[in-house]
Order: C-alpha cells, then structure tokens, then sequence
C-alpha cells in the first residue's frame, strides 16, 4: 500500500508535537518495517527543511532530510503536476500540488491532519487516527 504523509503528520514527529507524536510515530513505523510504501511529496521536503531548520540549526534539518530520504520515497512535482494541481485547485493550492502528485504515482491514501485541504483529492485522505485504524483491520 502506497501511503504519502502531509507536512503536518512529519512535523508532528520531528517536533515532537503534543498530542500527535504518538500516531505519527506508529505511521513512521510501519514505513521503516515496510508494512506500508511511505512517500513524501517533494514540496513537503523542502517545507520540512525550513520549519525544522528554525527550530534546530542548519546542519540538523539537513541530517533530518538525509534521513528522512532513506525512509521515504519522493513524489515529484513537475510542470504538469503543477499545471493540474491549478486545474484541481480546492481550497489551497500547496494541499492541491500535494494530492496531484499522489495521484500521479496512484498512491493509495494521503495522511494529514488537515482533511479539508483535501476535499478535491482523487486520492482517499485520513487522518492518522484513522488511518491505523483502517490499516489495523486490513494489516
């Protein structure tokens, strides 16, 4: 199963944000067991190395990228995803670049902790809680 985590479910790890780092843990998880295909859009790489980065120092938020690159594949954003994240555009235009290029590589469910960013997604969107839910019944 082909599983792309938004910003926000990375961030809540990284930062070790309360009360989300628990379910974002067990995502990262099941990505470094290979139970699930994790994928980062790469708008989110780039997003993460600047918030981390304010947070920690330079060098940090660039061991943090290495390493997340070893875990996650990355979803492309090219001139046609971009031209049909304009086309698909709901109600913001970084959400929307993010569910084209899921849909590109056919992956299978977005995790986010902002489903309504998502409403146009052709791609399923779950929030962490109930993305282990779902993959808990079918895992």
């Amino acid at each position: 199963m082909k599983v792309l985590l938004d910003t926000n479910v990375v961030l809540d790890l990284l930062l070790n944000r309360k009360p989300f780092v628990d379910m974002a843990r067990e995502i990262f998880i099941l990505v470094e067991n290979e139970e699930i295909e994790g994928y980062l859009c790469a708008t989110s790489v780039t997003t993460l190395h600047y918030l981390v980065g304010r947070e920690t120092t330079k060098t940090q938020a660039d061991e943090i990228i290495k390493n997340l690159l070893t875990l996650f594949k990355v979803a492309p954003v090219t001139k046609e995803i971009l031209r049909d994240a304009c086309a698909n555009n709901g109600s913001d235009y970084e959400d929307s670049a993010i569910y084209t290029a899921a849909e590109h590589l056919a992956i299978n469910i977005i995790v986010t902790r902002d489903k309504k960013g998502f409403k146009e997604s052709n791609v399923s969107a779950l929030t962490p809680k109930e993305f282990l839910a779902f993959f808990n019944v079918r895992g």
